[in-house]
């Protein structure tokens, strides 16, 4: 396909997505890993800064409530991929301050979590990044997941069990349960008004108690009387994201979401899922608000095509089955190559390019990018990929000019929420 040489549809939105040494399981083991940094702050802050000097709109870091697995559905024994990571919304919160435009969108986990500790820690994150913050909230559905909380039962699932009615059934519970959690935050983000601190030194009063409000949610997994403790995010509310596969995820960006994460394998499909979601977003009275979708892809980025799939390939042999602990358990094939929820991309930068402006004909408003390795691939990301997009146009050239610090909303184009319990 020729490279398009303007856009179309106005200037892509770029994200990358943060995970451990990378998204390949062998990516630890690259000759550029840093393996032994991945749980100091110094890591972090690193990866944030040249995602940052690529001028890219934000960053998601991923979390879990159980140690990283192969298997979906259950812990494996793998000792050769890495395994332990660090809380993603505290991470966020320590890095943050050391940039100044990039937004920051950690994980939070729905299923055991509770929606007003969330919410806090998400606002802190809101003022430390001075409006930069946003959320990605997930469900955890495992058996062994739920044993640390001993909260609520969950049985166990399996590949073959997946598309039972049953099954089903719960997995769209776990979706509604996520959509009462948003209405929670939102709430809770809500019940400070914007003036609600007077800090009038002469009068003694620090706060304007009529302006703080009991947002008095009741739902079938959480009942929560409110105020929050932390006072409006400066971004009014912070950007909510989620990632989908199918229509019940689906729904649920439609909507709760600001941003939507999904994984599309051609143009054709991410045009029928971003019109599935449009579709549901005006059955749930969104459809004058903004809500964007986002393409996810891993990728394999080189100067040339052939050295990003040599390297896709050499990472696959390290990962396969080379831990006799996974093989003596059972584990899955470890003779398969890497495959990924996500479509996989080895190439060049040129040839990324040409891919994500075909795609962006089909109704997406950006890509969230999955660095297979790092620091490798996201280098390849902020200094091959974005100069060959702004070459065509379709990407900035430099922040936005503000007249004060610039926020997530604004930098994604969404407006900031009117308080829905202030007086008009």
């Amino acid at each position: 396909m020729a490279p398009q040489t303007q856009t179309t549809t106005g200037a892509l939105h770029l994200a990358v997505a943060l995970d451990g040494a990378g998204w390949h399981p062998a990516a630890w083991r690259e000759p550029d890993a840093e393996p032994d940094r991945l749980f100091t702050a110094a890591y972090w802050v690193e990866l944030a800064q040249q995602a940052e000097r690529g001028l890219l709109d934000f960053v998601t870091i991923e979390d879990s409530l159980d140690v990283q697995s192969d298997d979906h559905f259950s812990r494996d024994a793998r000792t050769n991929r890495v395994r332990g990571r660090l809380d993603a919304v505290l991470i966020a919160a320590r890095i943050a301050p050391r940039t100044r435009r990039i937004g920051f969108v950690p994980t939070a986990i729905t299923t055991h979590t509770e929606p007003f500790h969330v919410s806090k820690a998400i606002a802190t994150l809101d003022y430390v990044s001075t409006g930069r913050a946003g959320v990605r909230v997930q469900i955890a559905g495992r058996a062994d997941t739920a044993a640390h909380f001993g909260r609520r039962e969950i049985q166990p699932l399996s590949v073959e069990r997946r598309h039972e009615p049953a099954v089903q059934s719960r997995i769209a519970e776990h979706f509604d349960e996520a959509a009462d959690y948003i209405e929670v935050l939102r709430r809770l983000w809500d019940s400070w008004e914007d003036d609600a601190e007077i800090r009038d030194v002469a009068t003694g009063r620090f706060i304007d108690r009529d302006k703080l409000h009991y947002i008095d949610f009741e739902g079938r997994w959480f009942a929560v009387r409110g105020p929050s403790i932390t006072p409006r995010p400066p971004q009014g509310q912070p950007v909510v994201a989620a990632l989908g596969h199918a229509t019940v995820p689906y729904r649920l960006i439609a909507r709760s979401a600001d941003v939507g994460f999904v994984t599309p394998r051609d143009r054709a499909s991410a045009a029928a899922i971003v019109a599935e979601i449009r579709a549901e977003q005006a059955l749930a009275g969104r459809a004058d608000e903004a809500l964007h979708v986002f393409g996810d892809l891993v990728v394999f980025l080189d100067d040339r095509a052939g050295a990003a799939q040599a390297r896709r390939e050499r990472l696959d042999e390290w990962a396969r089955g080379t831990d006799s602990s996974a093989a003596d358990c059972g584990a899955a094939d470890s003779g398969a190559a890497y495959s990924s929820d996500a479509h996989i991309f080895a190439g060049t930068a040129t040839e990324l390019a040409d891919l994500l402006l075909d795609w962006r004909e089909a109704g997406l408003a950006g890509f969230r990018l999955r660095p297979a390795a790092l620091p490798r691939d996201l280098t390849q990301i902020t200094d091959a990929l974005v100069p060959e997009l702004q070459r065509r146009g379709a990407f900035r050239t430099a922040y936005p000019a503000t007249d004060g610090p610039g926020t997530l909303r604004g930098l994604l184009g969404l407006p900031r929420p009117a308080n829905r319990y202030a007086a008009a």
